[in-house]
Order: structure tokens, then sequence, then C-alpha cells
């Protein structure tokens, strides 16, 4: 459907060392969009990221035609209030259920 993999980054509140799942997902969701130049995709995931290198996360891609892509979102480093990320989506959706 898309990409290879992006990265993307996002400020953290500084009581707080990690990403909330939406915020994940926004930033996933506005770098696909920048990247393929297509309207930004329905992404979820399912919690917050821990801002610890080398954590993962799934998150989902919902197509428009309710087809789905897993997302796998990897923590690369932390940089004081902000955790930097790498994502690739899977190279095979889901069809719609």
């Amino acid at each position: 459907m898309l990409l290879a993999g992006c990265s993307a980054s996002g400020d953290l509140e500084k009581s707080e060392p990690k990403m909330s799942a939406e915020k994940v997902a926004t930033l996933v969701s506005e770098k696909l969009a920048s990247t393929t130049g297509r309207p930004k995709p329905d992404i979820s995931c399912p919690e917050d990221l821990v801002g610890k290198v080398g954590t993962t996360m799934r998150c989902k891609l919902t197509a428009s035609d309710g087809s789905t892509l897993g997302v796998t979102v990897k923590v690369t480093s932390v940089d004081g209030d902000q955790i930097n990320f790498d994502f690739e989506a899977d190279a095979t959706a889901s069809p719609a259920s």
C-alpha cells in the first residue's frame, strides 16, 4: 500500500517518560500523508509509547476501504523531552472484514 519506513518525533511532558498513543498515531498519520501526498490515514495505537531506545509498539492503519495494515513503531532515541521514533508499515494489508 504505502511505504517502507519513516521517522517522526514529538515532545514529551517533562514528568512523563512516554508519549500518548494519540500523539504517536497523529504523528505517524501526518508523516504518512506528507510522504505519500495522500489524505491522512486513520491510525490507532494501543498504548502510550515509552521513551526508551529500542521500545516497539504495533499500531494499526485502517484504509478507507476498511482494509488494515500493521505499523511497527520503534524508539530510536530520546533527547531530553523528545522521543524520536521510526515506523514501518507491513508489506501486506488485511482485507476488510
